[in-house]
């Protein structure tokens, strides 16, 4: 099935939002024309969610949200980078920059995800600490349910060009090769129009798929919600029960022909997630990318964004996490209830747009976040003590559904109250801490602290031991890089 993440109440106020202007930009000498030919960032759409502050724990001790799987945001500042652009603030969200990247997380036993928790001195303010939450969804070991796979593929006038059409061309290419003969897959794309451009077929005939593919050229505008509705109806039609339903959709999100504001495609696909189809947008390119819309409207179509920028990140997407792309855990929530006999306030890190009101914890009915096979899941928490020097901050709860019940599993974890100083913290805390401080610093955050380029990449330095990918001995070069644009 599709992997969606939820987006629900902001914690902040309505969210603004931002269409980065190139012409001001280049004022301020922050962009310049690429080699594509376009302001870096101009035309692109962000929603700023701003950042979530510091809960008095007396008034308020109960902290509730939807977890969230994406990794876009990362790639999209990366994409920004190699071609010689600041990154918008806007455009940065943190636990994105965090869940980017694998954790040593233990596996689940009984249950479809692991919890596991630890508490550090915080490294930009050594009077407060992080609390660290990790998950992880089990994994398949081999045993893949079937695939019944609409690639649904932006071929309009936007998309042309090797950053866009071309990528996600080797991107789909690269998911069929996945794809055996319990599987089926379809392709529908759009421009001014809406056409199938394969009908159903088993996915062994990996031939026939890549031809398909193969022939596909950009021009045109673009009908994305007509086509959105072709493929929930070509997805519902070839449905397979227990199966993994999903469409992965490509685009730059510039949706100009028929339904296309955000609102109006939010509500199709919450419609059609209750018939079991996940939704998974890609979106690809720079000057014309809609972030704003993909990342709301896969959040409401239980599926995940992802942002595809270079044919690295298509094989880490479509090979290397494939696995990903199959939900063990639906509508996952957690709730943390601070004791306030040892926490005076703590703030959330990152998760704005996943905020929800404690109260529908409980409710099965509200959307909340997916977990894919394998997959780790990371929150940090900053937390301001009071005088005590020991205690439990507080109680951990987790509710989620297993793909196909309508009623959610609740788990509850005891947090662990080692409170280690930093520099003998696990490698996990230390590296989540790092893309914690990274991410604020591109995003001009008040809460940085003592943060700095240099302590971002020590701190991620001396936590790479587990680096399956090579992932993070990437982070740490490209601090440099950015550090530099800075």
């Amino acid at each position: 099935m599709l992997t969606v993440m939820a987006l629900s109440a902001f914690s902040c106020s309505e969210p603004d939002l931002v269409m980065n202007d190139g012409l001001n930009a280049q004022a301020d000498g922050l962009y310049g024309l690429n080699k594509n030919g376009y302001n870096g960032g101009e035309g692109d759409q962000y929603t700023d969610f701003g950042e979530n502050p510091f809960i008095n724990a007396s008034e308020d001790p109960v902290s509730t949200f939807g977890i969230d799987a994406d990794g876009a945001s990362y790639a999209n500042m990366r994409g920004y980078e190699s071609d010689g652009y600041r990154i918008p603030p806007e455009a940065v969200r943190v636990e994105e920059f965090i869940n980017y990247f694998n954790y040593d997380y233990p596996d689940p036993s009984s249950e479809n995800v692991s919890i596991n928790s630890e508490t550090a001195v915080c490294p930009w303010n050594t009077e407060h600490y992080l609390l660290r939450i990790g998950l992880k969804g089990k994994e398949l070991n081999g045993d893949r349910p079937p695939a019944n796979f609409v690639f649904l593929i932006d071929v309009s006038g936007s998309m042309s060009g090797e950053d866009k059409i071309g990528v996600l061309k080797s991107g789909f290419k690269r998911l069929a090769e996945q794809l055996t003969e319990n599987d089926r897959v379809a392709i529908v794309t759009y421009s001014g129009s809406v056409s199938v451009a394969l009908e159903p077929v088993n996915g062994s005939e990996t031939e026939q798929i890549k031809k398909a593919i193969d022939k596909l050229t950009a021009g045109g505008s673009t009908a994305g919600g007509a086509a959105m509705e072709m493929a929930y109806e070509i997805a519902t039609d070839n449905y397979i029960e227990g199966g993994n339903n999903r469409i992965v959709l490509g685009t730059d999100g510039d949706f100009n022909v028929g339904v296309s504001s955000t609102e109006a495609l939010i509500e199709m696909v919450q419609d059609f997630r209750e018939l079991g189809v996940f939704l998974t947008i890609c979106g690809v390119g720079h000057g014309n990318l809609n972030e704003s819309m993909m990342e709301q409207v896969a959040n409401k179509g239980d599926g995940s964004y992802e942002y595809i920028d270079n044919g690295d990140q298509i094989y880490k997407v479509f090979v290397q996490e494939y696995d990903k792309f199959f939900t063990v855990a639906k509508d996952a929530k957690i709730q943390l209830t601070f004791d306030p006999v040892f926490v005076d306030s703590y703030r959330l890190i990152g998760y704005e747009n996943r905020v929800l009101e404690d109260a529908e914890f409980e409710n099965d009915t509200v959307d909340a976040g997916e977990i894919g096979a394998s997959q780790t899941i990371t929150a940090l928490y900053q937390v301001v003590p009071r005088s005590r020097p020991s205690g439990s901050f507080g109680k951990l709860e987790f509710r989620y559904k297993i793909p196909g019940q309508d009623q959610s599993r609740m788990l509850t974890h005891s947090l662990n109250n080692n409170r280690d100083e930093f520099l003998v913290s696990s490698e996990n805390m230390r590296f989540a801490a790092s893309l914690a401080g990274f991410g604020m610093l591109l995003k001009n955050s008040e809460y940085n602290g003592d943060a700095g380029y240099e302590q971002v990449k020590e701190w991620a330095s001396n936590a790479r031991s587990y680096d399956p990918f090579g992932f993070r001995e990437e982070y740490i070069e490209l601090i440099d890089r950015v550090k530099n644009l800075d």
